[in-house]
């Protein structure tokens, strides 16, 4: 029944943060472009008012928990003044060549009470050694010299592009796993997403998810991001499973699903999406709507999804005033929702636990919050919500996160009925919403 599958205590942190932020700042921001060649020049990167404390703040204000910085983007331009390197900030006109973005930022992060996180790109399309055994060495040490000198590190994210034939340069055999192994020894609570063993991409760049996003999912070779089952190696290479072919299949958990694996894993999704069309600045963008935001929230944060939202910076080393008013609109609404939950709700459940009664003062009431035990795997499959015999809400998997909203209805009292369940269900938290949250359209 798949309920022995649970996640490590890294994967339970994050869980508990459900959402936090992106930011893709260096060379790129300079030059209007999404991807360096790594031939640019150090002294392009040149922010005149750069203010960190403005983007940590705006980030906190959107209700954000942690932020995580590309400290260094394909282009191999690093944002701090690595050892590895002479094409990094400590040869840039800023601050006369004594800056360090990345310290800026964590730094920044404590002021606010967000946690910090790299991002550093595997490929690299300025060093010398990439394409050769060296280049692991190589990235040892930048990611050695970031997780050793800047306080907690809470995530590192590895991003698997890789463009290496268009540079006429072999394709680096990268050693994920010494990666992970030291970032572990490094950060002992690091968690890992991306090409890596605890959080998986949700499968696309535009906020997309699926109607029943499980946690419980086969076994997955972490740098492909595809099933372990798919992966074996075939000398003929046009056999050999296209990457990331598994991880946008629209279903990836249910029962008959799973039972054609063998070996399992917990792997949470996490929906990448940028507040903007790219993900580093350009003058000519303009942030999504809040409706279109919202609607990514409520279906990866109130679906059992985490949000990773990015924010570009622009050559001045400032989030534009636009992103600002979104966030801080972002923020608001989440906020109010929280303000919303009805105090003394008095709960009783059934002694089998697939039926829970809530009863409180009569009020309209327009969602309830719900969390599973994860420490016992995610289980339930189907639940109903009525209201004096009522039904008001049909829904699927619950997980870690689930806000189930439903017509606005004043009532003293719900109940959510579960249908069906892997074994008995472990619900962990229960929280009734007044009306006057967001609802999306």
């Amino acid at each position: 029944m798949y309920t022995s599958i649970v996640p490590n205590h890294r994967q339970l942190i994050i869980q508990e943060m459900k959402y936090y932020a992106f930011i893709h700042y260096g060379i790129n921001t300079f030059t209007d472009k999404e991807w360096g060649n790594g031939r640019e020049e150090e002294s392009l990167f040149n922010p005149k008012n750069q203010d960190t404390d403005q983007w940590c703040r705006a980030i906190a204000d959107a209700g954000m928990k942690g932020i995580i910085l590309t400290c260094k983007h394909h282009d191999g331009f690093c944002l701090w003044p690595t050892q590895t390197t002479e094409h990094s900030i400590k040869n840039s006109p800023y601050k006369n060549g004594e800056g360090d973005v990345v310290q800026e930022v964590a730094n920044s992060c404590k002021k606010y009470g967000l946690k910090f996180g790299v991002y550093l790109s595997p490929w690299d399309r300025n060093a010398d050694c990439y394409g050769t055994p060296e280049y692991n060495d190589f990235y040892i040490k930048q990611l050695t010299e970031l997780l050793t000198n800047y306080g907690e590190i809470f995530m590192l994210w590895l991003d698997g592009a890789c463009g290496a034939k268009e540079d006429g340069k072999p394709v680096q055999k990268y050693d994920f796993e010494r990666i992970w192994t030291t970032a572990i020894e490094l950060q002992p609570d690091i968690v890992m997403s991306g090409c890596a063993p605890d959080v998986r991409w949700i499968g696309n760049e535009s906020g997309k998810t699926r109607e029943s996003e499980w946690n419980v999912v086969p076994k997955f070779q972490y740098e492909q991001q595809n099933f372990v089952a798919n992966c074996q190696t075939d000398h003929d290479m046009k056999k050999f499973q296209q990457r990331c072919q598994d991880i946008m299949l629209p279903d990836m958990g249910s029962r008959e699903f799973l039972s054609h694996f063998d070996e399992f894993m917990w792997y949470p999704a996490e929906v990448d999406v940028s507040i903007r069309e790219g993900w580093f600045y350009h003058l000519t963008q303009s942030p999504k709507s809040l409706h279109h935001l919202m609607k990514i929230y409520y279906n990866s944060v109130g679906n059992n999804s985490l949000m990773l939202l990015n924010i570009p910076p622009d050559k001045n080393g400032l989030l534009d005033e636009r992103d600002i008013e979104r966030l801080r609109e972002m923020g608001q609404w989440i906020k109010k929702e929280d303000d919303l939950v009805i105090d003394n709700v008095k709960i009783e459940r059934s002694t089998d636990g697939f039926n829970i009664k809530m009863t409180f003062e009569k009020q309209s009431v327009d969602r309830i919050r719900i969390s599973e035990d994860t420490t016992k795997s995610q289980r339930v499959e189907c639940f109903f919500i009525y209201s004096d015999k009522n039904k008001i809400y049909e829904g699927t998997i619950i997980g870690f996160s689930k806000i189930a909203i439903f017509e606005p209805i004043v009532t003293d009292n719900l109940i959510i009925k579960i249908l069906e369940c892997r074994k008995e269900p472990y619900i962990e938290k229960i929280e009734v919403v007044a009306t006057g949250s967001y609802r999306v359209k």
